[in-house]
């Protein structure tokens, strides 16, 4: 984004957070220069850090999977979507680096495209870890039925009718993005109907319902009852499987959680609900560090597997050996917690 405008400046970043705007009790317009300089050089340092964590990181996971892990198991299988769900993020992040420096020079076409993209990896990403609770819920609960239910074409299944919802779930960021000319600069937001129904507020409600509530209180329902049972078992090796899962989930929403509360108190503020410039500023700040938490997300998950998957070292090690690049790993023997196949482990 550029400081194009010395008063009152109407901006959105990617994640849909909004520049302000005029309040009938303020004696003139919210002067928002000092946080679009602010946002010039803080968002693109951060998201291209993050771009090349979570390209190098989540590209190393999809190898893995691919090369060695071949796809045995229902959790191999969600594993891989939340890679893929991770590097969405990254695909957009360059567009929306240059955006923040500068302005949309992209198009259109493109402002509909990456603004959907971006979505649907969000959409995607918390729900396939929800499924991979679900699965260790299956797993350590339900055993028999774990059996049965737990193969690579329910999850194959599952995964695509994940897809299809978080496709559903973003149509309207792909019908409203627009890249917009205004104050002699080219945004690209989401340019809702004028007379039409509030769909900024719907869009924040959306986000934090199905993005996160619904998400977090399916989680929370499946470690509980996973942690009831395991205090009842002394099998370490059911405690271990369980913890990267775990750890995923806890990152997700420690990281996501302080955007979506931004997010929902920009959009009263948009309402009209919330009033006041400096409380605007405020939110602004916020929105733009809580934006760059939440997408450190996607680079956290491969370093979760790395530190806590002892075999997934193993492969690593293995796969640097086959590209001709040192080892710089410790051998590790022990067995894998977290993706072996339904037909050759004993159900957690």
């Amino acid at each position: 984004m550029s400081p194009t405008a010395e008063v009152y400046t109407t901006e959105e970043y990617p994640l849909y957070s909004s520049y302000g705007t005029l309040y009938d009790d303020d004696p003139e317009p919210c002067n928002k220069e000092e946080v679009v300089k602010f946002g010039s050089w803080y968002i693109p340092t951060f998201y291209s850090l993050v771009f090349l964590l979570g390209l190098a990181g989540n590209t190393l996971v999809v190898l893995v999977l691919f090369k060695y892990k071949r796809l045995k198991s229902m959790t191999d299988i969600y594993l891989l979507n939340l890679a893929f769900s991770d590097l969405l993020f990254v695909f957009a992040l360059p567009f929306w680096s240059y955006y923040a420096a500068n302005e949309w020079v992209f198009g259109n076409g493109l402002c509909k495209f990456i603004s959907w993209a971006y979505e649907v990896g969000f959409y995607s990403g918390i729900n396939f870890i929800m499924l991979m609770s679900i699965d260790r819920y299956l797993a350590v609960v339900h055993v028999v039925f774990a059996l049965k239910a737990r193969t690579v074409n329910y999850g194959t299944l599952a995964s695509l009718v994940v897809w299809l919802v978080a496709i559903l779930a973003s149509v309207p960021r792909l019908i409203f993005s627009t890249a917009l000319d205004e104050y002699n600069h080219t945004t690209c937001k989401s340019d809702y109907p004028k007379n039409g129904m509030r769909w900024n507020l719907f869009t924040a409600l959306e986000i934090n319902i199905f993005g996160l509530l619904i998400p977090f209180l399916v989680m929370l329902f499946c470690y509980t009852r996973i942690v009831m049972t395991l205090l009842h078992c002394r099998n370490e090796k059911k405690k271990k499987a369980v913890k990267m899962i775990f750890a995923v989930m806890v990152i997700f929403v420690l990281f996501w959680t302080p955007y979506n509360i931004v997010l929902f108190l920009e959009c009263l503020v948009d309402e009209g609900i919330i009033t006041g410039c400096l409380t605007s500023k405020f939110l602004d700040y916020a929105s733009q560090v809580t934006q760059t938490l939440a997408l450190f997300h996607c680079c956290l998950n491969p370093i979760i597997y790395f530190f806590m998957g002892q075999k997934f070292k193993k492969y690593i090690k293995l796969l640097l050996k086959n590209c001709g690049l040192p080892d710089t790993f410790h051998a590790e023997s022990s067995s894998s917690f977290y993706t072996q196949s339904t037909s050759d482990e004993k159900p957690l």
